[in-house]
């Protein structure tokens, strides 16, 4: 007979109280302390939208390059909201670790990187509107800092690890994931076309500006000229610009202008392509009539 409360043989390595920036933690890395690297060879590392930036630029690569390379996709809800993680090799080692010299990327680090051993949470009361930012302790057995003789704020700790650029840049993103999340049913399964916008708004920030900077994009919204001149020399402007568009795509919130004929030229646009659609089909069909009956006789003319 089974029991009807097994054991589950997992502990969680994040510590469930909620911890503010005044939080006291006892934690330093360095090299040198014995598990060094340890985390590295155990990575678990979900990526951000800034992260992307900042790693396509160090390694000369695009967001592409880098997405094809370097992540794996996975699915954030049962929506099928995609996101992404750094690759592992075999043994699950983080792909950018340099031997013992440690991160070969340190100093653009993904922001799961730089919280360690903190965890970020984003959190909303419920029947509010505004989103917090809160933090919690994550615990697991490898790690030796926190045996370390070393007291700090959580607040201190996140500036000593540079936690705030990459906050600022991802901050719009975090809350888009939870209000979508807090939404639930009202707000209903994104269709196709808008979990690959997502993806590419969030993630493959090369993909996003030519789809921004094509002629359909411009003729759909009514944007100024000096907008298209920064989105093509900004990778961060342009990411700002990308959490709006998921804000009108996701939930919406029309607060980029369409051009006053947009409906109409689509419309236009799209009975080109259908018909278009129906001539190649009509085409198609005669031409498998004419090799039908093209190298015999005619239906009529019977056995000869």
């Amino acid at each position: 007979m089974s029991k009807s409360n097994p054991e589950i043989p997992f502990r969680s390595a994040v510590m469930p109280e909620a911890l503010t920036g005044d939080t006291k933690i006892r934690f330093r890395c360095y090299k040198g302390i014995s598990c060094f690297n340890a985390c590295c060879r155990q990575a678990d590392i979900t990526l951000a939208p800034y992260d992307i930036l900042r790693l396509k630029r160090r390694l000369g690569m695009t967001s592409t390059e880098f997405i094809q390379q370097y992540t794996v996709p996975f699915q954030m809800d049962m929506d099928g909201l995609p996101g992404i993680k750094l690759r592992t090799d075999e043994t699950g080692t983080c792909l950018q670790l340099n031997g013992d010299e440690g991160c070969g990327v340190y100093t653009d680090r993904p922001t799961v990187c730089r919280y360690y051993p903190v965890a970020l949470l984003t959190l909303r009361e419920k029947d509010s509107t505004r989103a917090e930012e809160r933090y919690s302790l994550v615990q697991e057995d490898h790690c030796k800092g926190h045996d370390e003789d070393r007291e700090i704020t959580v607040a201190d700790y996140r500036a000593e690890q540079g936690c705030d650029e990459y906050d600022e840049h991802n901050r719009e993103w975090y809350q888009l994931i939870l209000k979508k999340k807090s939404a639930g049913p009202t707000v209903g399964k994104p269709p196709q076309n808008s979990l690959q916008l997502f993806f590419m708004a969030s993630y493959d920030i090369d993909t996003f500006r030519r789809f921004v900077l094509s002629e359909n994009f411009r003729n759909t919204y009514a944007l100024p000229e000096d907008f298209y001149q920064e989105a093509e020399r900004d990778d961060e402007a342009l990411l700002r610009f990308g959490y709006r568009f998921l804000r009108q795509v996701l939930f919406g919130e029309r607060t980029i202008e369409e051009a006053s004929d947009a409906w109409d030229k689509r419309v236009e646009q799209r009975q080109e392509v259908w018909d278009a659609r129906r001539q190649a089909e009509l085409q198609r069909r005669i031409a498998d009539e004419d090799k039908k009956y093209g190298d015999g006789c005619d239906p009529y003319c019977g056995d000869k």
